[in-house]
């Protein structure tokens, strides 16, 4: 009750300031929002740009292909990074001078990656560039807060799609330009989108006048482990979108060394990446969701997820062997990621009377897991070979869902009913 009565007040203060965005101080809100699209969809790609560049990048060095997929970790814990260290500034700073900062930090950190000499120095410039690529979570809450109250709605899905958009473009467009012109060119050609977008759409946002008695940064950090234990509702989000994104990682993050090596498959890696267009499932599935969230309740909706994701996982075995099951896990898996991600953050944001601070919570938490998983993913298939890749993307969603039913009963939630 108390988060529902909140937000309408939350609301009618920002309505001025909505008003003045929509007109984008005279640009058209059509323009803008197809922008920060656009602007979203570039750096969330880059959370996901090494993963189908692996095999070659292993070549580059010297090394195992299986040596390599630890930077893919790396990137999830950089963009986990960023949004503990880098999205809470969006409550206190110009988001249009801090949409400029990151995008051109992101750009050092991407030619950084593209000169690195070796996978230490690579994994260096990969963590900070992701850390970084906290544009989207910076421009979401913008658009939801300056949209008109009837294409809200509309708004903020278009930003949404734009984000798994560029999830997918990383693994089809990057790995046909890595194999094309190299893994180098794929960071030097990412750097200069990132810088030229971001910058772009900073231009176009309209300025804002900050408060400045927000709390600082460090001290919401501070708070959010209290925020977590006091939640059965938001620690039971967290679980299970940790669980889910765990097994999504473990098998998306190695799936390149499957397709690209001595196996039964050895695909070109720009072939292999065409498997990427399988995400768009995610974007298909994403208002699907929300409908049967507002219908059935999230909690229904996350049984649901869970039942895709563990049908996927045997696909994804025998998909060591069937070209058929792989191409069946990879639709399963990413409907049962995005009917997650929808329903757990729906129950995340409605789970506490901070919703800024839970979503903050659930999102790092999603990719500590996600990071974890794909840690874990590298060295088993080196020594296990896909059977080990599998055995951890079953190990996520027994530990997703038995986490989540640990978590507890909610008082809140029975309150609010």
């Amino acid at each position: 009750m108390t988060a529902t009565t909140k937000r309408p007040s939350t609301t009618a203060t920002t309505t001025p300031a909505e008003s003045t965005a929509d007109t984008g101080g005279g640009r058209s809100p059509a323009v803008l929002l197809a922008v920060i699209a656009l602007c979203t969809a570039v750096t969330a790609a880059n959370i996901y740009l090494a993963a189908p560049l692996l095999g070659l990048i292993a070549r580059s060095f010297g090394v195992a292909p299986s040596a390599t997929g630890w930077i893919a970790s790396i990137s999830q814990l950089g963009y986990a990074i960023g949004l503990l260290f880098f999205a809470p500034l969006g409550d206190t700073a110009d988001r249009r001078r801090l949409v400029a900062v990151l995008s051109g930090l992101a750009g050092v950190a991407l030619i950084a990656a593209g000169l690195a000499p070796g996978l230490p120095a690579l994994a260096a410039a990969v963590l900070v560039a992701c850390a970084a690529t906290v544009v989207p979570q910076l421009l979401v809450p913008l658009v939801a807060e300056r949209a008109p109250a009837d294409r809200r709605g509309r708004h903020v899905a278009a930003v949404v799609a734009g984000l798994f958009t560029g999830i997918v473009a990383a693994r089809v467009l990057g790995s046909l330009a890595g194999q094309a012109f190299g893994w180098r060119a794929v960071f030097f050609g990412a750097a200069a989108l990132t810088v030229a977008v971001g910058l772009l759409t900073a231009a176009l946002l309209p300025a804002e006048t900050r408060p400045r008695r927000a709390s600082h940064p460090l001290k919401a950090i501070a708070g959010l482990p209290r925020l977590l234990a006091g939640s059965a509702d938001l620690r039971a989000a967290c679980l299970r979108q940790g669980g889910l994104f765990g097994a999504w990682s473990s098998l998306w993050t190695t799936l390149a060394l499957l397709l690209t090596g001595s196996g039964p498959y050895h695909l070109s890696t720009g072939t292999a990446g065409l498997f990427g267009l399988f995400g768009l499932t995610s974007t298909a599935v994403a208002p699907v969701s929300g409908t049967l969230i507002d219908r059935f309740g999230p909690q229904r909706v996350v049984t649901a997820a869970y039942g895709l994701a563990a049908v996927s996982v045997p696909l994804f075995w025998l998909g060591g062997h069937q070209l058929w099951a792989l191409c069946a896990g990879a639709v399963l898996i990413h409907a049962g990621l995005m009917c997650g991600q929808v329903a757990n953050q729906t129950r995340a944001l409605a789970a506490t009377a901070t919703p800024a601070a839970a979503n903050t919570t659930y999102v790092v938490a999603a990719f500590i897991g996600g990071a974890s998983a794909s840690a874990l993913a590298g060295p088993a298939f080196d020594h296990w070979g896909w059977n080990g890749v599998c055995a951890i993307a079953v190990a996520s969603v027994v530990i997703g869902w038995t986490g989540g039913l640990l978590a507890g009963p909610s008082k809140a939630r029975a309150a609010r009913a």
